[in-house]
Formats: C-alpha cells, sequence, structure tokens
C-alpha cells in the first residue's frame, strides 16, 4: 500500500482557484478556470472584431450578445468618443463583417449625453457605407430604439448624400433588405430631393418606370435605365450588363443568365463579389485551367495586398472562399459543385497571407502556442466549419512565415509538435490543426515545455479564447519561472479569439500583452513588440 498519491501533492494553484493575493483581479471563466479581468475597453474591441452571432464552445450568442450591450453601454457612459474611435477601428475592415460595428453604433445612439450623440453622428456616414449596411442599420434601430430625431437625421442625410450617382448604384444593388424597401426608407425619414437628379431617382423608387424613357436620363441614373430596359429585354442581358455596367444583384433577378453573361460580370467584378463566386465562376467554366486570360485576373486582383486593403477583405473571407473553393462545393451554403482549379487554390493561399498586415523577418526568436483544446473545435463560421483552431492556426502560420526562428505547437493539457512549417500551405496546416482538437485547456504547458528543453523565446505567442482551467498551475507565475530559469526578457503575447471578459494576462506584467482576436494586423503588431517598436 502506498500513500504518494496524498503525499505528491501538485505544487502550486490549481486553475479552478484565483492565484492566492490577487483574488480581486481575477473573475472565473465559463469553463471555471479563474483568469484575470480583461476590463470593458478589452472586452469592447473583442466583442467588435469577433462579433457576438455566433455560439462559442462554452457560451451561446443570446448570452455573448447581452455581454455586449452591457459593456457597450458602460463604455459609452465612460466615454462615448471612445467608442466610436473603436468602432471606426473595427469597420474599417479588421472586424470579421460590418454587423458588430453597426450593431454597437446602434447603442452609441443611445447614449444619453450631447457627446454620445455627436459621436455617433460623426461616426455614422464611415461605417453605414452601403445600402446593405444602411438596412442592417434600420433592423437593429427599430428593434432597439426607434427611430428619433438623431436616428431620422442620420437617414435622411445618407439618403440625400451629394453623390446620386453612387446613391443610386445603392439602391438599385440592395432595392430591399432586412423587411425594409427603399420606399420604405424614403417615406420614413421623409427625404425630399435637392436637386433634379435625386428627384428622378426617388421617382424611380417611389413609382418605378411604367415606360421606358426613350433616353437615359441622365449620367446618375445610367445603370437604372439598362435595369429597367433589361426588365423589358431579358433576352438581351449580355448587353445590358456591358453597356450598363451592372453587377450580378442587379442583373440575375431580371436577366437571363448562362456563361457569357457571367464572363461579363466577372470582367468588371470587384474584389469581394470575385472571392464569394470563385465556385460558381469555375462551375459555368469562366475559370478553366485552359482560361489563362480569366485566371491571371483573379492573380492581379486576388493578390493584390492594395486591393486587398481597399476592399476591406478579412483574412477570414479569404480562408472561408479558400477551404469552399478547395471542397468543390462540399463545404459552404452552395448548392453548386465544381472541380477545384489548382492555380486558384494556390492563388488563395497567397491571398490569405497578403490579406494580413506582415512586413520583413524581426530576427527574433517565437514560440506560438496555439489552442487545441475542445473547446477551439467550435465553429466560428459554421457554413463553413471553419473552426476557432484553424483560424488560430492560419494567423500563427502566416506570423510564422513572416520569420525565420520560430516553432508552432498546440497545447491543450499537453503541449505536442503540431508538425506544420513555413513550407506548410494553410490547408494543409489547417488539415493538421483540426486532426488534433481533443481534451481541456492549460496554458502553463507552454511555459513548462520551454523551461524544460530551455528553449529561449524571444517572444512566446498564444492563440487561444483564454478558457485555462486544467493546470495546478497558472499561466502567469509558469511565466515568472520561465523568466528566471531561460530568459528574463521574454515577451508574452496572449491572443484571445472569443468575446470573453478574461484574460491570462497579468496587470502587473509590462512584458505580456492582450491582443483582441481575428485582426489582420496582428502579426504584424506583434512583430513591432518584439523588436521594441511599441
Amino acid at each position: 500500500m502506498n500513500y504518494k498519491f496524498f503525499t505528491n501533492k501538485k505544487k502550486g494553484t490549481p486553475q479552478t482557484q484565483p492565484i492566492p493575493g490577487r483574488e480581486s483581479e481575477m473573475i472565473q471563466g465559463r469553463s471555471g478556470g479563474f483568469m484575470f479581468d480583461a476590463g470593458a475597453w478589452n472586452m469592447l474591441r473583442r466583442c467588435l472584431l469577433i462579433g457576438t452571432a455566433q455560439s462559442t464552445y462554452y457560451a451561446g450568442k443570446h448570452e455573448l450578445t447581452k455581454d455586449f450591450i452591457l459593456v457597450v453601454k458602460k463604455a459609452v457612459a465612460e466615454d462615448p468618443n471612445r467608442v466610436a474611435l473603436e468602432i471606426l477601428y473595427a469597420s474599417d475592415g479588421r472586424a470579421i463583417n460590418n454587423s458588430a460595428p453597426i450593431f454597437a453604433l446602434v447603442l452609441l445612439s443611445m447614449g444619453e449625453t450631447p457627446e454620445a450623440k455627436k459621436a455617433f453622428q460623426e461616426a455614422f456616414p464611415q461605417v453605414v457605407r452601403t445600402g446593405s449596411h444602411f438596412y442592417e442599420w434600420l433592423n437593429y434601430t427599430k428593434a432597439l430604439r426607434g427611430f428619433g430625431k438623431i436616428v431620422r437625421e442620420a437617414g435622411k442625410q445618407w439618403l440625400s448624400r451629394p453623390d446620386v450617382k453612387g446613391l443610386a448604384y445603392q439602391l438599385l444593388k440592395y432595392q430591399q433588405r432586412q423587411g425594409f424597401t427603399n420606399r420604405d426608407a424614403l417615406r420614413l425619414f421623409h427625404v425630399k430631393p435637392t436637386t433634379e437628379d435625386h428627384n428622378e431617382l426617388f421617382r424611380w423608387v417611389t413609382q418605378g418606370w411604367d415606360e421606358l424613357p426613350a433616353e437615359i436620363p441622365c449620367d446618375a441614373l445610367a445603370q437604372i435605365w439598362w435595369y429597367e430596359w433589361l426588365k423589358r429585354n431579358p433576352k438581351e442581358t449580355h448587353e445590358a450588363i456591358a453597356q450598363g455596367h451592372l453587377t450580378h444583384e442587379m442583373a440575375a433577378p431580371v436577366g437571363n443568365m448562362n456563361k457569357q453573361a457571367w464572363q461579363l460580370l466577372f470582367n468588371e467584378m470587384p474584389i469581394g463579389a470575385m472571392l464569394r463566386n470563385l465556385g460558381s465562376l469555375t462551375e459555368l467554366g469562366v475559370l478553366r485551367a485552359d482560361e489563362p486570360t480569366n485566371l491571371n485576373r483573379v492573380k492581379a486582383v486576388l493578390n493584390s495586398a492594395e486591393r486587398l486593403r481597399k476592399g476591406r477583405i478579412h483574412p477570414i473571407d479569404v480562408l472561408k472562399a479558400l477551404k469552399t473553393y478547395r471542397s468543390g462545393g462540399r463545404n459552404g451554403r452552395s448548392k453548386k459543385t465544381w472541380k477545384p482549379v489548382a492555380r486558384i487554390v494556390d492563388i488563395l493561399e497567397k491571398a490569405v497571407e497578403l490579406s494580413f498586415d506582415i512586413t520583413e523577418p524581426s530576427g527574433k526568436v517565437f514560440l506560438h502556442a496555439v489552442d487545441i483544446s475542445g473547446s477551439m473545435s467550435c465553429g466560428v463560421v459554421d457554413s463553413v466549419g471553419l473552426s476557432c483552431c484553424e483560424i488560430a492556426t492560419a494567423m500563427a502560420l502566416v506570423t510564422a512565415k513572416a520569420e525565420s526562428n520560430y516553432v508552432i505547437r498546440g497545447f491543450s493539457t499537453e503541449f505536442r509538435d503540431l508538425g506544420i512549417s513555413q513550407q506548410d500551405t494553410f490547408s494543409s496546416a489547417l488539415h493538421k490543426a483540426s486532426n488534433q482538437n481533443f481534451g481541456g485547456t492549460d496554458a502553463s504547458v507552454a511555459y513548462q515545455w520551454a523551461i524544460k528543453n530551455k528553449f529561449k523565446a524571444d517572444v512566446i505567442c498564444f492563440w487561444t479564447d483564454s478558457e485555462s482551467w486544467a493546470g495546478y498551475n497558472h499561466p502567469s507565475p509558469m511565466l515568472a519561472q520561465y523568466r528566471q530559469k531561460v530568459n528574463p526578457n521574454v515577451k508574452a503575447v496572449y491572443v484571445t479569439l472569443a468575446p470573453y471578459q478574461i484574460t491570462l494576462v497579468d496587470p502587473k506584467d509590462p512584458l505580456s500583452w492582450d491582443l483582441a482576436g481575428f485582426d489582420p494586423g496582428t502579426p504584424r503588431l506583434i512583430q513591432m513588440l518584439a523588436t521594441g517598436e511599441i
């Protein structure tokens, strides 16, 4: 009989208990582990960048969105101008999509102070850029607050913009969304035309054209004229697209779409539409291995960092497109199937890398610890089965691809080699990581491995949902041990990939940082932290 099971107790404080003496700084996560309180502003940025409209492993979307609303209201009461800046930061191509910034914008408009109202008015046109955004904002506004003076003024200004041609484009492309039509919006906001072009546009919106004008009324309404002409001549789809520069949303509902029509659309297709329609274009034969001209255009558009940035294409959009396209239609919502063109897969692989903000190698040594625990297998983008773990792996890999000295390993309750290197494609790296999801979460095992192997890293990066609970040592004391035994100047970066109000960063540690997940600028920011630029 042996009593070592009792006498050989684990040293340290289990993560299911707060660190002695730090109880007031820590909160219990949904997993049961105790972590530091991230604070309202960290929480706000996470919610804006990641969104709360998808459930996570530990919380449903309703619970997460209630937390989002509470943190926005608290932040608005404290500093509405800072809230507006955070919304603008997220809306400028950094959030997964623009829904969370629009939702927060509505909450900002509900602030009680004049400062909050003014911050909303100034941010509104920079966040609500398209007709789709406008109707999403209308939907949230109707549900959360109603149409008071400040809302009516914002809506009226959006619908009265001086650029009539741009406004006509939006009203034609998005004729109805979210239970509203263009006619509903004009009546709701009592919009009056300020120019003759506005008058002609609003007349089309409210009354339509019983008879097609013999000539295009004005340049601002040229696309509308061709749309109306196509309604009356659906067999002439090719001419309408070519002459009227109609988009898919304009032509498809009223025209006869075939390969030639899609080819014409492809010739002028903007980057976002191209990314979404790669499968359809392949299925129709527009994109084929023996169509080098079209493939060259795909490369010119998707492998341009400038175009990706101007188009506000988020890396996750590219990852979704890559996974969906490689599947030949088996993943995602498309009912079409296609045989993937190998060159397009290569183009998308490069586009993922280019969609992140990276720079020249820093020369520092990186240890990337990717959370591969069971909670990270929960899908962030359910329609394509893209999990938090896969997204974390892609972000870690793009960071590693910019460097020469790095290790990528995965942690759950152990710290294992994922077999991922610079030579991996994003597809192969996602496959390696997605086959590893298991067990509980213990972030401290990364430090334990680095101590045992005397691995001298300049920066240790964690890609995680921060719900660490399974270990007998908290990560922050283990980091202190690592500094004592291996590298006293190591920096720790925790990239949090879930909208929770917890962090593994010790607020008293000046060499540790918490970054909100899914920000395209994260790899560059990590490099700047590594070199001491910030």
